[in-house]
Parts: C-alpha cells; sequence; structure tokens
C-alpha cells in the first residue's frame, strides 16, 4: 500500500512494530543495527539521504551545501524478516537488517548502487580534543560503470575509476565530493574534512578525517542531465550572469598602473578587436603588508574613480582581484585579529618583499579570515563595499578561495572557526566565502547582477553566481588537453561555469630567457596559445590570462599575419555564437541545462564517448573538437638557439625564433558520437554519427559540426556584447530531423527576470515539410525589440540556401523552404 509518511507514522503507532526493527520518522524510517543508528530520510521521490552514526551518539548537522529540506513523500513499505524496503515511485531503497547495509533500485528492480557489507565503519579520532571518527563508506560498482564528477582534477581522466585521489582543495584541484553513474544514479558524500576517494577492485569507497556520522545522498534520474538536475534540485539553482560577462575578458598578472589598464582597453578598441571585459590583477593595494586592503593605497592608481569611468565609457566591465586573506597593515586584519577570526597558518605571499623565492627575513604576517564566521563574512563585504563596490566595479576576482595552505603542517587543521576545526569544515572553504559576497551584494543590490571568478569550487557553489578556474596551471600541451575533461566532470558535479587561463599560466619556459616575454613570438607558444584560444572560446567565460609574457593580442603580430589573425577569428567567432550562448545561459538557470556537455550527455546509448575526453558538446547543438596536439611545431620546449631536426635551416625572425608556416594543411581526427547526423560549422558538409572522420586542418580551424535538427542564432559583428541589438539575425536550420529552438533575451544585467521580465520566441522546424515557424513571443521586458529582421538559411546535405530574409513584427510566421 502507498501512503504518505504522516500516514504511516500513524499505522505503526496503531499496530506497533518491534522493538528492532524500525522507528518512523517525518520522512523516512530510523533503525538500529548492531551498534548503529540508520537513517533513511526521503528529500523528493527521487532523492533520498542516509545516516549512518553509532548508538548513543546525536547526529546534528546543518548542512553547508544542502539547502533542500526533506519533504513528506508517499511511498510502499515493506518488511521481511531481512528487509526493510521502501519504495517510491522513482526509487527503491532497501536495507538489510541484520548487516545494515544499503542498496539503492530502479522502480523496475534493476540495481543501481550497493554498499558493500561491512562497508560502513567508524574508527575513533581526537579532532583537537573533541571526540569524533574518521568515517568510510564503501560500495560495490559495475566492472564497465563509468562515473564522472569529483570536481576539477587535473588527472587527465573521462571516466573516474580505478583511481586514489586525496580530496583537499588547492590551487589547481577543486574538490566536490560527488560522482554520477552513466547508470543514471548520483552520490553526494556530504563531508567537508580532507577526504579520499579510492576505487579499485575492491570497491568504491569515500574515507573522510572528521565526521560525526556517514551522511550521504542518492539522486535518481533517467539520464546525466536529471541527475544534474537533482543535485541542484539539493544543492542549489544557478541564477543568470550579466549578457557581457559571456564576451571576451583580457587579464594579465599583472597591470601596474591605471594607465596600463585602461591602455589595454584603448588599444582594443583602435584595432577593432573585441572585448567586453579587463581583469585587475594584484598589489593595486600597494605592498604585501597591506595585502587585500580592498583600496587603492599604490600611487600608480592615483584616481581609481576615473579608471573605472574611463572603462565604462568604453563600453567595457572591470573586475578586480580580492582574496581570503589580510595583511598586518590593513583595517580588515585590525577587526578581525581583535575578534579571534584570523587562522594561523603559511599562506601566499609568505614574504613581505616582492621576489622570488620568498624572502622570509621579512615575514608578510598575511593570514586567511575565518569566512565560516557570518560577522567575519559581515567585516569582508563592508570593506569590500565601500572601498571597490562604491566605485561601480562590475564584479569579483576572488583568488585563493581554497585557500593557499602552504608548508602544511598536521596541526594547521587545529585552527578553530566558528564551525569547529578547519580540518572539520576545510574542502567547504570556498564556498562558504564566496557565498559571503553573494549573499551580501544580492542583499543591498537587484540592478547588477553578482559575477564572480574564483579559483577553488564546492558542491552547492553553483547558487552563488561564480564561474570557476582551473588554478594557475602550467603551460603546455597536456595542461591543455587535462581542461576538457577537468571542465566536463566539474559540470557533471551541478557546477555549469567552468574556466581557464587561457595559454596557461606559468609560460616563462617559452621565452628566451625566463621572465623576457619574448614567447608572444616563439612559434611553440603561438601555437599552444591559438590552440587554447579556440578552445576557450567554447566555455562559459573566455579569459586570457597567464604571467611571464604579455597576452594581450597585439604582442602576437600584427592584422594579416597567422597568428594575429587566428586569435581574432577566434574571438570574433566567440561573439557571434552570443544570441546562442545567452540563451543557453537561460536553460542552465531555468531547466539546468549545461554548457560543456560530456558526449555520454547526449549520446549514452554510443559507448564509444563513454569515456572520451576530448571532444564535447557546447549547448544542445554544436560538438567542439579542438586541436589539442602540436601539429607545428614539437610539444617538448625547446630554447630559441637549440638546433634540432625540427628547426634545423629554418628562416628566423629578429629575435631568433624559427619561422613556421602555420597556413600549411594538417589534419585531426574527430569521433562524431551515433544517434544524429553531423554537419561541419565551416563547410556544411553532412557526415553520418557513429564514425570518426579526419579533418583538414589550419592554425585558423577549430573543428565544430552541429547536430542535424538543430537551430542555431548567429549574432552581428560586435566590439562588445551590447553594441547592436539583435534586430538582425541570422537564423540557421541545420535539416535532417525536427527542431525547436527558443530564443531567449532579457535586459541583459539586472534581476528583473526573476520576476518574469524576459522573452522567449520559439522556433519550430518541421524537416517533412521544409517550413520554419516562428511563434509571437511569450513574455515581454522593457526595451524589447518591437519589429526585427530574421535571415534564416537552411543547411541540408546539399550545402546551404540562400537567406530569405522575413521581417517579425511579434505574429506568428511560417516561413518555407
Amino acid at each position: 500500500m502507498k501512503y504518505p509518511i504522516s500516514l504511516f507514522i500513524l499505522v505503526s503507532i496503531l499496530f506497533g512494530c518491534t522493538p528492532n526493527s524500525y522507528e518512523p520518522t517525518e520522512n523516512g524510517i530510523s533503525t538500529t543495527v548492531d551498534s548503529l543508528r540508520i537513517e533513511i530520510q526521503f528529500f523528493s521521490s527521487s532523492i533520498v539521504r542516509v545516516l549512518k552514526y553509532p548508538l548513543g551518539e546525536t547526529f546534528q548537522k546543518e548542512s553547508l551545501s544542502v539547502i533542500k529540506e526533506a519533504q513528506e513523500v508517499s511511498f510502499d513499505f515493506e518488511e521481511s524478516d531481512g528487509t526493510i524496503t521502501l519504495k517510491t515511485a522513482d526509487l527503491i531503497v532497501n536495507l538489510d537488517k541484520k548487516t545494515g547495509k544499503v542498496n539503492f533500485n530502479k522502480p523496475n528492480g534493476e540495481a543501481l548502487l550497493e554498499e558493500q557489507e561491512g562497508g560502513s565503519t567508524f574508527e575513533p579520532f581526537d579532532d583537537n580534543g573533541d571526540a569524533t571518527y574518521t568515517i568510510k563508506q564503501s560500495w560495490t560498482l559495475d566492472a564497465d560503470e563509468a562515473i564522472y564528477g569529483l570536481g576539477i582534477l587535473q588527472n587527465g581522466k573521462m571516466s573516474q575509476r580505478n583511481q586514489e585521489v586525496r580530496m583537499v582543495q588547492n590551487n589547481t584541484w577543486d574538490f566536490v565530493t560527488f560522482f554520477q553513474s552513466v547508470k543514471g544514479y548520483g552520490l553526494f558524500w556530504d563531508n567537508y574534512s580532507p577526504t579520499t576517494f579510492k576505487d579499485d577492485e575492491s570497491g568504491t569507497q569515500f574515507t573522510s578525517e572528521v565526521g560525526d556520522g556517514i551522511d550521504y545522498y542518492v539522486m535518481v534520474s533517467e539520464n546525466a542531465d536529471g541527475v544534474v538536475a537533482e543535485m541542484r534540485d539539493l544543492t542549489g539553482q544557478v541564477p543568470m550572469f550579466p549578457l557581457w560577462t559571456y564576451g571576451f575578458w583580457q587579464s594579465r598578472e599583472r597591470y601596474k598602473s591605471q594607465n596600463e589598464t585602461v591602455g589595454v582597453v584603448e588599444k582594443y578598441r583602435e584595432l577593432g578587436v573585441p572585448l567586453d571585459g579587463i581583469i585587475q590583477d594584484w598589489q593595486y593595494w600597494g605592498d604585501n603588508y597591506h595585502w587585500n586592503a580592498m583600496e587603492f593605497l599604490n600611487p600608480n592608481f592615483p584616481d581609481p574613480q576615473q579608471m573605472v569611468d574611463k572603462v565604462h565609457e568604453l563600453n567595457a566591465h572591470m573586475i578586480i582581484s580580492i582574496w581570503s586573506s589580510f595583511g598586518p597593515e590593513t583595517e580588515q586584519f585590525a577587526k578581525l585579529k581583535e575578534k579571534d577570526m584570523l587562522m594561523d597558518f603559511q599562506t601566499w605571499p609568505q614574504s613581505g618583499k616582492e621576489g622570488w623565492p620568498p624572502n622570509m627575513d621579512y615575514p608578510s604576517g598575511v593570514q586567511v579570515y575565518d569566512p565560516y564566521h557570518p560577522e567575519a563574512r559581515d567585516i569582508y563585504w563592508n570593506h569590500l563595499k565601500d572601498g571597490l563596490f562604491s566605485l561601480g566595479i562590475d564584479g569579483w576576482w576572488m583568488d585563493s578561495t581554497e585557500p593557499d595552505h602552504l608548508d602544511i603542517k598536521p596541526e594547521d587543521f587545529d585552527n578553530e572557526t566558528y564551525l569547529g576545526s578547519f580540518r572539520k569544515v576545510r574542502n567547504a572553504f570556498p564556498l562558504v566565502t564566496v557565498g559571503g559576497v553573494y549573499d551580501h551584494q544580492r542583499a543591498v543590490s537587484s540592478d547588477k547582477r553578482v559575477f564572480i571568478l574564483t579559483r577553488s569550487g564546492f558542491a552547492g557553489q553553483q547558487r552563488y553566481g561564480n564561474t570557476v578556474w582551473s588554478g594557475d596551471l602550467g603551460s603546455s600541451w597536456e595542461s591543455l588537453r587535462n581542461q576538457i575533461p577537468a571542465g566536463l566532470n566539474f559540470t557533471l558535479t551541478g557546477n555549469p561555469n567552468f574556466n581557464t587561463d587561457i595559454g596557461g599560466f606559468f609560460a616563462g619556459r617559452y621565452n628566451k630567457t625566463w621572465f623576457d616575454g619574448t614567447a608572444s613570438i616563439n612559434p611553440l607558444f603561438q601555437e599552444l596559445y591559438v590552440r587554447w584560444m579556440q578552445f576557450g572560446a567554447f566555455t562559459p567565460m573566455m579569459r586570457s590570462h597567464g604571467t611571464d609574457l604579455k597576452r594581450e593580442i597585439y604582442y602576437f603580430g600584427e592584422k594579416g599575419e597567422p597568428i594575429y589573425d587566428a586569435i581574432a577569428q577566434a574571438i570574433n567567432l566567440r561573439y557571434s555564437m552570443l544570441p546562442y550562448i545567452y540563451t543557453t545561459s537561460w536553460q542552465v538557470t531555468n531547466a539546468q541545462s549545461s554548457f560543456m556537455r560530456a558526449l555520454v550527455m547526449d549520446f549514452p546509448e554510443d559507448k564509444s564517448v563513454w569515456d572520451l575526453k576530448d571532444e564535447f558538446m557546447f549547448g544542445n547543438s554544436i560538438l567542439v573538437a579542438p586541436v589539442l596536439d602540436a601539429q607545428y611545431t614539437p610539444e617538448k620546449v625547446i630554447k630559441v638557439d637549440e638546433e634540432t631536426g625540427w628547426n634545423k635551416g629554418k628562416p628566423r625572425n629578429d629575435e631568433g625564433y624559427p619561422i613556421v608556416d602555420f597556413e600549411e594543411e594538417k589534419s585531426t581526427d574527430v569521433y562524431l558520437p551515433k544517434g544524429a547526423d553531423w554537419y561541419d560549422y565551416w563547410t556544411n558538409e553532412k557526415h553520418n554519427g557513429g564514425q570518426e572522420i579526419s579533418r583538414e586542418t589550419t592554425i585558423y580551424t577549430v573543428p565544430l559540426f552541429v547536430k542535424s535538427g538543430s537551430i542555431l542564432p548567429i549574432g552581428p559583428e560586435v566590439q562588445y556584447a551590447t553594441e547592436k541589438d539583435w534586430s538582425n539575425l541570422e537564423i540557421r536550420v541545420y535539416a535532417g530531423a525536427d527542431a525547436t529552438f527558443e530564443l531567449y533575451e532579457d535586459e541583459f544585467d539586472n534581476y528583473n527576470y526573476e520576476n518574469g521580465a524576459y522573452s522567449l520566441i520559439r522556433f519550430e522546424w518541421n524537416d517533412a515539410s521544409g517550413e520554419l515557424t516562428i511563434q509571437a513571443p511569450e513574455g515581454s521586458f522593457e526595451g524589447m525589440l518591437k519589429e526585427r529582421d530574421f535571415n534564416v538559411v537552411v543547411i541540408d546535405e546539399k550545402g546551404a540556401s540562400a537567406p530569405k530574409k522575413v521581417t517579425y513584427r511579434g505574429e506568428r510566421i511560417v516561413v518555407a523552404k
């Protein structure tokens, strides 16, 4: 019999239950097996929580990640001699009354996940005077079962089987204690202490240093998108970013004066290369003793208001570096120290003097703050608001949110935070510090959407208006290749906003000498940078950044030269995609979709894509297969004066680097998933799915393929995202299957969309009749276009049709092929 939990409780009271059987709770059951208390709690019909803790102990925890409340869920209840079974519409949970083992099945009985017998362990642990446990839970997975997630991992793996990973947040590895399976379930291990994930022939397990109990969630759905949706339902939805955040961002470590910062924007405008964002990196506060003062104390920034205003006059936006630590001469440090809200361990910068290596004769005294404390978050925001937000700065580059932890000692984790030892809450640091800024800014303004770029992430952080970059990577082809599976696995944890330092951060080895900046004319770095730029055009944030050389386009050559032109082409390609990207951002927010999509998300029946790590879907229609191997230069860095087989006898430029013909035709292999036909974006050539093809390339080429049955809106040529409205879009229809697309528009930079201020124009392609129907818009907003032109192009096996111009005035139109 199926009944709501309230009736379940009543029936249990009326008819009684055996003392060693179970007790009903408001959203499930509680029982005792040997020395463990076990609770099964339903958060929905497809999400269940499992709690295990020693008998006689209490387990009280307010999750930092989970914001959903457990719900009253109707389920069938069965009890046999050995098993308690709970069945909802979406999930079956079986609890072995003898061993305490829990397993999970689909409603049809198909096995999803099973705990191992004896797989729940508790080892006593002294957490700086608090008696607690080191906890472990083990499960058995199918031998050929692919799993994804765990965060941003620089291991080059798509499926995360057969490895052991120590999960402690750091600069380039961002950990989320979640994975999802190709079988259609996800598992979130809700623990924030240093954790080890291990998968081998003996099983799959999480082990956490500190925990009063085992606490995990299982969620089920029909596909990977559904599991992502469940994880966001559990831990928070994704707010929208402004349109301008999807343009091109230029950054460098670092711009050393306000004239230099503004000058970069001016130069891009002069050259006619699109740009929407400029980023001010560290030391605008002056010196390491004033680290992160959130004030312009550096004399090279004499009038920061003028700088910000000038950037805005140039129709660009600025975000600025802020950190999780403070120098001893800052006001924040004094306030936080007085209230015992600073932590005592080594962090960056260690020395009060600039230069490398750090001169420890002059220790910086910089300390990380306690973001777990609500009053500390208030202090942080109040200084940020008064010092920088008041200038009109558009967003925040929250650096070192893991945070930097150097010369690590075990006792560092004994630092006391508002929520207990640092050890207990270590991995949630980025979640709470980023959340503090988001929540405070939302509380004071709805006119500007919160936009945060940050270096670390954890479960639930997607709800805080941030995009996570993959840290200070070394510049290499291996690093570039690793970014695709890193971003895809992060996306599969429910966090859709991922980006990288285009070109890699540390590039000094490509210079003639480490700091001379000549890498921009070194063909080895030029090729790597262009290929990284082409990949970056299809990440949620397209951002060039790094140290050891200047990354602006004009340092790579001039217009008409291959490298310059290839960079400009990648940037312009990005801008042509803005209507598609912004619509995808709405789908991420409104329909729990994702920007970067592992091919298994859309083609799970094609086992060839389960572990494919060098291609992905960008939105629902575009397959991106970046060139990830050097084609014109060696991947191994060769110094300019080395004579090898590769560069021997080649003519050289003024700096002595070999001159390379980057327009020479090369090729790369691309796999096209089965289940769809594919059109080459550049040539319109049609290919069948389920095969590997060879694609001709030059330095200008990023292989792109559009799924048949797709509609793509192509935007105008612009210098910044909002330079031109969308009154004259090209609408490309890729025939071969029926298709729909809903063009999303709003006011582009406020939260009025949350109150319904937006519009959707639905395009419907009937492949049999060859007709495109453009429906009347749904919704409205201030400034909405009343009239516009659509230039419809139909692409089929014969090629592209001539554009057909139609004027749209908000009424339904049918366009014949």
